[in-house]
C-alpha cells in the first residue's frame, strides 16, 4: 500500500510539473520589465491642408497599442506636453503603436503605425518621432 501512494503522488507531481512547464509561455502584454516610448510631433497646416506654418511636439495626442496579433487596444495614453509617451512594464514580444492623423487628401483620420518586437526583459526601445498632420481653422 506504501508503494502504490508513493507512486500515485510522483506521478501525481510529474503531471503538475509537466503542466506548468508547458503553460508558463506568456506572449506580449503587461506585466514585464521592458517599455516603449516615443514623441509625437505635429505639422499644423492652414485650412485647406495647403501650407504648413508651425512644427512642434504635442501634448494630449492618444496614443495606442497593441499586444501581438491583437485586433483589440490592449493600452493607450496620452502624450504629454512635450509630446513623449513611455508604456511600461511590457513583455517580450511584437506590438504596434499607432497615432492618428489628418490626410492631406480628404482631411480625414489616418493611422500611423510602427511594429516593434521586444527580445529583452529589460529592454527600452525609443521609437522614431510620430508626425501627425494638425489644422487650425
Amino acid at each position: 500500500m506504501k508503494k502504490s501512494f508513493v507512486t500515485k503522488f510522483s506521478l501525481l507531481i510529474t503531471v503538475i510539473l509537466a503542466c506548468s512547464f508547458f503553460s508558463c509561455k506568456k506572449g506580449p502584454g503587461d506585466g514585464g520589465r521592458a517599455s516603449i516610448k516615443g514623441k509625437v510631433l505635429s505639422v499644423n497646416y492652414n485650412s485647406s491642408f495647403t501650407v504648413p506654418y508651425d512644427t512642434g511636439y504635442i501634448g494630449g495626442e492618444k496614443v495606442y497599442l497593441i499586444y501581438g496579433d491583437e485586433t483589440m487596444v490592449g493600452d493607450d495614453q496620452d502624450s504629454n506636453n512635450d509630446g513623449a509617451f513611455e508604456f511600461k512594464f511590457l513583455r517580450k514580444g511584437s506590438y504596434k503603436v499607432y497615432v492618428f492623423t489628418k490626410t492631406l487628401a480628404n482631411h480625414l483620420d489616418s493611422a500611423i503605425v510602427q511594429e516593434i518586437e521586444i527580445t529583452d526583459l529589460k529592454q527600452t526601445i525609443e521609437l522614431p518621432d510620430f508626425v501627425i498632420k494638425t489644422s487650425k481653422n
